[in-house]
């Protein structure tokens, strides 16, 4: 913990933040929360469809109906979340927590699946309500790994909510602990038919928020680690539900450990961005950017300031050939850095700068 209270103490040190890093914070934690939490369950938006439809409205390119709504939705409960949070004086509650997971989820719906010989079957997900189905995953050891029962998670849910209240109180645990053990406890009694995930990792922001840590976003490039992380617990911790819903600190070690990892890493890509000063050093999805050349960062700036301009306006600004333009640009395009609007070749830039 020493290198993460270090780290920790140099982010007090920086506050209160300025208005322009906070707003340009602010921003980058919007759409890289969103789109990295729902893509690791599965929405197909990328992350400059994300930037757009959250940071200014726009529905652009191909993808599911249902894909733009819920990431609007996700963005609805991260500041459900957030305000919740900094009202320290009122204890979680699990109305609360249905009523995230009835914001995110929206409405009940119906999901169908094909069964051998073509027979069609159907349930319907319940927004806010606990499951009334059990649940359960299939590892990918290709192990069948139970949930809690519908009819055991109202007092799960009971005995979670009231446990952290008082592990909070007691001060027993650090923030990170704390957010640690409420999310392993918490998927172990995977209390919805659906979100679940969703749910645990807003949550844990909504503690380290309490807390005065900032919050975290879940790399969905690294999904591997943190499903793993939480597969090498369960082995731990055992098969039976209502035991991991009641793991204690030790059993969840290899999930604490990654956790703090992760919690490491985010606090400094927070440090680093606040701290940055160069016109060279960009931003994307959590990753450092540093061009080796200084017209790059000119052509990102014309872009911004000026969506309409040409190429040759972009081959004046930054004082290079076209031919040197057209190259960067198919490398920022590869990248996913830029896109150009295909109705009216206007520019959109998904990297960004932290001055």
């Amino acid at each position: 913990m020493d290198k993460l209270q270090n780290l920790y103490t140099t982010w007090q040190s920086l506050q209160p933040l300025s208005e322009r890093k906070q707003y340009l914070l602010s921003q980058r934690f919007s759409v890289d929360y969103n789109y990295n939490s729902n893509h690791i369950e599965g929405n197909t938006l990328t992350y400059g469809q994300t930037e757009l439809l959250l940071l200014f409205g726009k529905v652009v390119g191909e993808g599911d109906l249902k894909d733009f709504v819920d990431m609007k939705a996700s963005q609805v409960g991260v500041k459900m979340m957030s305000e919740e949070a900094h009202l320290k004086e009122q204890p979680l509650t699990q109305n609360f927590i249905r009523q995230l997971h009835k914001t995110i989820l929206r409405e009940d719906y119906t999901v169908y699946r094909q069964l051998p010989g073509g027979i069609t079957t159907s349930y319907t997900v319940h927004a806010g309500q606990y499951k009334n189905r059990p649940n359960s995953v299939i590892t990918r050891y290709g192990d069948r790994f139970e949930y809690a029962s519908p009819e055991e998670t109202p007092a799960l849910m009971t005995l979670l909510v009231d446990w952290y209240n008082d592990a909070e109180k007691s001060g027993k645990y650090t923030p990170i602990e704390l957010a640690a053990l409420f999310h392993y406890r918490y998927i172990r009694i995977h209390p919805f038919e659906d979100g679940n995930g969703r749910i645990a990792r807003l949550m844990v922001n909504y503690i380290l928020a309490r807390h005065n840590w900032p919050m975290i976003v879940v790399r969905s490039r690294n999904k591997h680690k943190y499903i793993e992380a939480l597969h090498q617990s369960d082995v731990e911790t055992g098969l039976l539900p209502s035991v991991g819903a009641n793991a204690d600190i030790k059993q969840i070690r290899h999930f604490l450990r990654y956790f703090k990892s992760l919690v490491t890493e985010e606090l400094k890509y927070n440090i680093d961005f606040i701290a940055e000063t160069s016109p060279n050093v960009w931003w994307y999805d959590g990753q450092k950017i540093v061009f080796r050349s200084s017209s790059t960062p000119k052509l990102l700036k014309s872009m911004q300031y000026n969506p309409d301009i040409t190429i040759e306006g972009l081959a004046a600004a930054a004082d290079i050939s076209v031919a040197a333009v057209n190259k960067q640009l198919r490398q920022l395009l590869n990248k996913g850095y830029i896109q150009r609007s295909e109705s009216d070749g206007s520019w959109r830039i998904f990297a960004s700068s932290s001055i």
